[in-house]
């Protein structure tokens, strides 16, 4: 079973981390997965391995020291995140099979917005697409952050989608360690839309994507 709901936002950073971190120490094998949508308020957070360094310049704008993986990103208004806590045993999925779905169900949300080219860069978890008018060689532009954390086979944090913000905060950090990394988002692309119908079709997509896996249980060595 997976539950989906929104949480009041925008929200800050700070409480939403402590109930999903709450969530999965306390949840047992009977507990549902969740999928928790939500705008947070703006805040820099840095994963695991994040380096200080990367943030250029966070003016007045909280930095959070955070445990999903990854360098830091920022996460503001216009933006849905997905929490996605779920058991991964029972999903029937390994970690990085589970990057992947993460990052498949936002390429398929963006190919059926009618944005082709959405790819994955090795390295640098996420989803990048193609931005016309780019200097030559300058590479596809993120749209999607993604960054989890992993307790007793249990997964929480998330994918983070960029729908319709002020970008101008991704100029204060060097993007999930990257110097120079264009941010995007999905106004800027030609797809103009309100935030919670993307939160609720992006949740749409993960929720079917987990719903396979968990039925495929026993059917692959794990």
């Amino acid at each position: 079973m997976i539950e989906t709901r929104w949480l009041p936002s925008p929200a800050p950073y700070g409480p939403v981390w402590e109930a999903m971190q709450n969530y999965t120490a306390t949840r047992d094998a009977q507990a549902p997965d969740q999928i928790w949508l939500v705008e947070h308020e703006p805040v820099y957070t840095l994963g695991q391995a994040g380096k200080p360094e990367h943030i250029l310049n966070s003016g007045a704008i909280p930095v959070v020291r955070s445990n999903r993986g990854g360098q830091v990103t920022y996460h503001g208004p216009g933006q849905v995140v997905a929490y996605c806590l779920v058991d991964l045993r029972r999903a029937n999925l390994y970690v990085k099979e589970y990057v992947a779905l993460l990052e498949d169900a936002v390429i398929g949300l963006l190919d059926e917005l009618g944005l082709a080219g959405a790819c994955r860069m090795a390295g640098a978890p996420g989803v990048y697409v193609p931005v016309e008018g780019a200097a030559p060689g300058a590479g596809p532009a993120k749209i999607a952050a993604l960054g989890i954390k992993v307790s007793n086979g249990r997964a929480y944090h998330g994918v983070a989608l960029n729908v319709d913000m002020d970008l101008s905060p991704f100029l204060g950090i060097n993007p999930c360690g990257y110097e120079g990394l264009r941010t995007v988002d999905l106004a800027g692309q030609g797809v103009r839309m309100p935030l919670r119908q993307a939160g609720d079709m992006l949740a749409q997509r993960l929720a079917a994507a987990l719903r396979y896996h968990s039925s495929q249980r026993g059917t692959l060595e794990r």
